[in-house]
């Protein structure tokens, strides 16, 4: 979420367990049968089941696995796609029964064209329309943001059944075409009208879509307070958004049968409540994003005890953009497609609200996010939901707000400036409500999920923790996790506004990562959390990144609750960022291994923090409580270290007069324990010899903490120093 961009019954597909979804995504199958888990499955039972291209057979180009930003292969589904030129085609093998087709494709910028269709050989006298219009979008005043959104999706009645095993392909008639993946369905024959309902048809409607059917709109619902306002198949041109929609239903003969042409749907700043709006299409035009304009689904209220159920939302800025009093909404069972900002976004004041068994994909920002701004989210959820492609932020996200869950999500292939899941305190505007309570994330797969940031230059991981605009002091239980290649990291605790604000109370229990590009653990931000049954294999390079940022920001504690295996190794070196598979480089005697690391004292001067003993500045320095002796320096290397010198030095400068500190160097492996590593005594800083001295560390010398105890300094009444180094040798 970057500002403020402003029932289908059909079940024939069952939920999966976490594992099960994991290898079918791997398999190129975004959803297939699965045995049922003793752990509530992840994402959506959904009326579709989806073919990846690249697991089909081609003619054409396959392109990917690429996870850069602003390529055509990053953003596609498993980070891989096909290429199709004039007369080329893929073939896919139908999974399930289905006599519907849905298209995720791109087309060069400024094309158009069509697909045709083949079922087992024999072409349709239908072809699939494909489009640029609604593709490559630009957010320049986000920062961070390329040109993005490459992707579009069509779909077809095939008018005929085919069953599992047959053969449907697509094939270019002379533009360039992208492929992705296709869904496949069984579509149910449409609804009838309810008894007693009020048709908008009735009301002057215009099905064929050429007249403005507005005003009939606004008459069918005036007409059924208390009831039903039927809208029969067809499609529905509407010129403006209606507005003073309260205690009345809306109701479509399915998605693929009534639709709506508008990008602005209801918008209105309060009601009455119990609105249900189900099984219908609303599909708008818009093809950039704009968010002072309120091109959305529903933007504002639709009031307590109200329903959004069934519904096929598509080429909007942004599904559902929810302020002022939606108290127990239910958001169920619908699909959201090609927004060009959020997918659905609970602006503060959400109360009970219930998020769940939706798809969504290919949204232009966060494709779930409560946003506690004017007042928090409570009491709401995202809840077994699959969300696929987000291509500028998270796939959810949580900003601020009270005792909040994210339950059961199946989300894979976030791109740039996102996590798969981000539970955060960035506020973006004022007033913002920060995390209070319990946040629980528990049940969720990620898969292929976070991104490189370009604007911190450094990865995003599948679940992140961010503190940053204020500290995290909610409770945050992270549970029954799985996290499948992610390029780069699966956890991560940072404060991203680079405050360093601590992240606390958080605890991961019971997760399994498999194939991490880079860590299992990126842990930026002072702080702590506690780790219980996290087992990981396929780590790509070490198990724990565990360096501050902002240096000297303050140290991350991670305590080990138990039942954790395969990621106990340590990032060696805080001066680079560990890339993709590249392992943990070997120890090099030469790079001091105090530089950048969280500094602490018993007391400081003025100015003169701990921190500046350890910025690799040799002119500034800590200075501790004046005539106060004894005074510590402890420096926390951030794993243990087989440490075997010391440099220590004050400013190189002649003004600083010669003199000696009395001083003995303690460690620690746990930062409660120490003991003596060399004893007290007395050491000479001359500027004539670089103000520099030397302090050799006793062969088998392991810490984590180094602390400098000093008792005694000739030259003024504190311990002095400008940078404490350590070697390996």
């Amino acid at each position: 979420m970057h500002g403020n961009p402003g029932t289908n019954t059909v079940r024939s597909v069952r939920r999966m367990p976490a594992i099960a979804a994991a290898v079918a995504l791997a398999a190129g199958m975004l959803v297939t049968l699965g045995a049922p888990a003793a752990h509530a499955a992840a994402g959506a039972t959904l009326p579709f089941s989806s073919v990846e291209a690249e697991s089909a057979t081609t003619t054409g180009t396959r392109i990917g696995p690429d996870y850069t930003q602003g390529t055509l292969a990053s953003e596609a589904s498993g980070r891989q796609a096909v290429r199709l030129t004039s007369g080329q085609r893929v073939e896919f093998t139908v999974p399930r029964a289905a006599n519907a087709m849905n298209v995720a494709y791109s087309v060069p910028d400024g094309q158009s064209g069509t697909l045709n269709v083949y079922v087992n050989g024999t072409r349709l006298s239908k072809t699939l329309a494909v489009t640029s219009k609604y593709s490559y979008v630009d957010t320049g005043w986000i920062p961070g943001a390329k040109t993005h959104h490459f992707y579009d999706n069509a779909r077809l009645l095939l008018g005929q059944n085919v069953q599992a095993g047959d053969k449907v392909a697509v094939e270019s008639t002379g533009t360039q075409v992208t492929v992705d993946v296709a869904d496949f369905e069984q579509v149910p024959a449409a609804a009838t009208q309810p008894a007693g309902s009020v048709s908008v048809t009735s009301r002057g409607a215009d099905p064929s879509g050429q007249g403005d059917s507005t005003q009939a709109f606004r008459d069918a619902i005036a007409a059924a307070q208390g009831g039903v306002v039927w809208i029969p198949p067809g499609d529905y041109r509407l010129t403006s958004s209606l507005s003073g929609v309260q205690n009345v239903t809306l109701q479509g003969a399915g998605g693929w049968y009534s639709v709506v042409r508008t990008s602005r749907f209801i918008d209105q700043s309060g009601s009455s409540g119990n609105v249900h709006i189900k099984d219908f299409a609303v599909i708008g035009e818009v093809t950039e994003r704009v968010d002072s304009s309120p091109d959305n689904f529903v933007n504002g209220s639709l009031g307590p005890n109200s329903s959004v159920s069934g519904m096929w939302l598509q080429h909007l800025k942004v599904g559902l953009w929810l302020t002022g009093n939606n108290d127990n909404l239910v958001v169920e069972n619908n699909r959201i497609l090609d927004t060009t900002a959020d997918g659905l976004n609970l602006n503060g004041t959400a109360k009970g609200v219930r998020v769940r068994n939706n798809f969504l994909r290919n949204q232009g920002d966060d494709a779930l996010a409560m946003w506690s701004l004017y007042s928090p989210d409570t009491n709401s959820s995202f809840e077994n939901n699959t969300i696929s492609q987000p291509n500028l932020a998270n796939g959810i996200a949580i900003y601020g707000g009270t005792d909040l869950a994210v339950r059961n999500n199946l989300i894979s292939d976030t791109n740039a400036l996102g996590s798969g899941i981000a539970i955060s305190n960035q506020k973006f505007l004022d007033p913002f409500h920060p995390l209070a309570g319990t946040i629980t994330v528990d049940g969720n797969t990620l898969v292929r999920t976070g991104a490189m940031n370009p604007n911190w230059n450094h990865p995003m991981s599948a679940l992140r923790v961010d503190s940053y605009d204020s500290a995290i002091n909610a409770t945050v239980n992270i549970t029954n996790t799985t996290i499948n290649d992610s390029p780069y990291s699966a956890f991560e605790f940072v404060s991203g506004g680079g405050h360093g604000y601590p992240v606390r109370n958080v605890t991961v229990d019971g997760a399994t990562v498999r194939n991490t590009g880079t860590v299992v653990v990126q842990a930026e931000a002072q702080g702590a959390a506690t780790f219980r049954n996290v087992t990981a294999t396929g780590v790509g390079s070490a198990g724990i990144y565990n360096c501050p940022y902002p240096a000297n920001s303050g140290a991350f504690t991670l305590n080990d609750g138990g039942g954790n295996s395969g990621w106990g190794s340590t990032w060696s070196d805080c001066s680079t960022w560990p890339q993709p598979g590249q392992g943990n480089p070997p120890p090099d005697p030469n790079r001091n291994l105090a530089k950048g690391r969280p500094a602490t004292a018993s007391g400081f001067q003025d100015v003169y923090t701990p921190g500046k003993a350890v910025d690799g500045d040799a002119n500034s320095y800590w200075e501790s409580t004046n005539n106060a002796f004894p005074q510590s320096l402890t420096v926390d290397l951030g794993s243990s270290q087989a440490a075997r010198r010391l440099v220590l030095k004050l400013p190189p400068l002649a003004a600083w007069q010669a003199r000696t500190q009395t001083l003995s160097v303690l460690g620690s492996t746990d930062g409660s324990a120490y003991t003596t590593v060399v004893g007290s005594k007395d050491y000479r800083f001359d500027p004539a010899t670089g103000n520099t001295v030397t302090v050799t560390l006793p062969n088998g010398t392991n810490l984590r903490y180094l602390r400098l105890n000093v008792t005694a300094n000739t030259g003024w009444p504190a311990a002095q120093f400008s940078e404490v180094e350590a070697y390996l040798s």
